[in-house]
């Protein structure tokens, strides 16, 4: 199982260099064309998410992105380090209260939601740096 990984200052203009890494990988670890827009998005929201709050909490850290193409799976775990709420509950909790509306809250997890929507397998984690997406599609063997 081969592993690319990548790390890149928090700006929007690196969104799309990750995008592209993960498609090539993907596409390498047998991921079928079929699916290969829906890795590119899917890394593409990721990373944009995690862009966001590194240059709210941390803007010096980089973004985290590994890439991982096994025989039947293609992985790719994308991970912040920024300490704190960034309303990235997963699944997705609904506002507690009458009337209550966390619209903070929204844009994060409609941004998991459209992953989920994307990503064959879709796992978020707390770590004690930030917060890991973990996403993973079906794939063939690689080419070699």
């Amino acid at each position: 199982m081969a592993t690319v990984e990548m790390t890149f200052t928090p700006l929007p203009a690196h969104v799309r260099t990750a995008r592209l890494v993960a498609t090539a990988v993907a596409r390498r670890s047998g991921v079928p064309e079929a699916l290969l827009d829906e890795v590119r998005l899917a890394v593409g929201e990721a990373c944009s998410r995690a862009v966001e709050v590194h240059q709210e909490h941390c803007p010096g850290e980089p973004v985290r992105v590994a890439l991982t193409g096994g025989r039947q799976r293609f992985e790719v775990v994308v991970t912040n380090t920024a300490v704190g709420d960034d309303g990235m509950a997963w699944p997705p909790q609904p506002a507690r209260g009458p009337g209550a509306q966390d619209t903070a809250a929204l844009p994060a997890q409609l941004g998991l939601a459209v992953i989920a929507g994307l990503a064959d397998d879709v796992q978020v984690s707390r770590n004690g740096d930030g917060l890991s997406i973990r996403m993973s599609w079906p794939a063939g063997t690689s080419a070699g």
